[in-house]
């Protein structure tokens, strides 16, 4: 459990029992002494003797805690794998303006983020040219809100990059030591962009061990399934199609699924001992019974 004070020896607090018998039962027997005020001695002593008896037991009581040694306790979770990281490659020509492709898109890779938790994701976003919109990191809610503001068109509206943004995405990995580097590479069009070869950009995805799904959005003809099929396949990933919101949310549930993070933890227990603030309060306590007893005296 988080910021639990637990006791380590909770049988500490048997001596506050056993001093309340000892002051019940074991009365100290004093001799006598009579004098003609007694009855306001009486009274005094009755008084200071209650407020001593007082202290008295607030001092075991400060002790025993002290002696159960009261501790702080919490529960602290260590990674031990750092999950996957994610590649995801958006296509925001002109076209994916019709029926609100773009926006629906967003949402659902946004849906698509909340449940990758432990994994380092980059977005790249590509038009009429690709680019490198958040490289790889672990700051999900940077990427949702760099994504609420995108719109079609941010990386031109007449063309479309595909081989380009493969390319350049695929550079992200280019000093990762991940286990597992994956790329999401979605478009609804054809490359008709000449600054990157396809053979460049998939041996670029091969040299650094990058699995690739690839989706083709819209209606058929729109974007060249053996292309994306090509992509996917020589990555070790997958082809999808999608003509509807609800095709489109089933496939980024499949990639999360078919790529899901085995996160393992090592938990252990930090402890802080407080057993210093009970016996400092004690000895304060102690020093008061102290100086009372010794202006009795006087």
């Amino acid at each position: 459990m988080l910021n639990q004070v637990i006791f380590e020896y909770p049988l500490a607090f048997v001596i506050i029992l056993v001093f309340i018998v000892c002051q019940i039962f074991c009365k100290q027997k004093n001799d006598a002494l009579f004098f003609p005020t007694i009855k306001f001695m009486k009274k005094a002593a009755k008084k200071t003797l209650f407020l001593e008896n007082i202290l008295k037991f607030l001092i075991v009581l400060l002790l025993s805690t002290a002696l159960a040694s009261p501790i702080k306790q919490d529960e602290i979770s260590i990674q031990n794998d750092k999950g996957y990281e994610i590649s995801l490659i958006l296509d925001a020509s002109g076209s994916m303006a019709e029926n609100n492709k773009f926006g629906i898109v967003k949402q659902i890779v946004g849906n698509f983020l909340d449940k990758r938790v432990h994994d380092k994701i980059g977005l790249s976003i590509f038009g009429d040219f690709a680019y490198v919109a958040v490289p790889l990191t672990y700051d999900k809610e940077s990427i949702k809100r760099l994504l609420s503001r995108l719109n079609v068109g941010v990386a031109g509206s007449q063309a479309t990059a595909l081989y380009e943004a493969l390319f350049l995405s695929s550079n992200l990995f280019k000093h990762s030591h991940a286990k597992k580097k994956i790329a999401i590479l979605l478009t609804d069009g054809m490359n008709n962009v000449n600054t990157i070869p396809l053979s460049v950009a998939i041996k670029t995805v091969q040299k650094y061990g990058i699995k690739v799904y690839t989706v083709g959005i819209g209606n058929p003809g729109d974007y060249d399934p053996n292309i994306l099929h090509e992509i996917a396949q020589k990555s070790g990933g997958k082809f999808f199609e999608a003509n509807s919101v609800n095709k489109l949310q089933a496939i980024y549930d499949t990639i999360n699924r078919l790529e899901k993070s085995q996160i393992k933890a090592n938990k252990y227990m930090k402890k802080r001992y407080l057993f210093a603030y009970p016996l400092a309060g004690a000895l304060g306590l102690m020093l008061v019974l102290l100086l009372m007893r010794n202006k009795e005296s006087l």
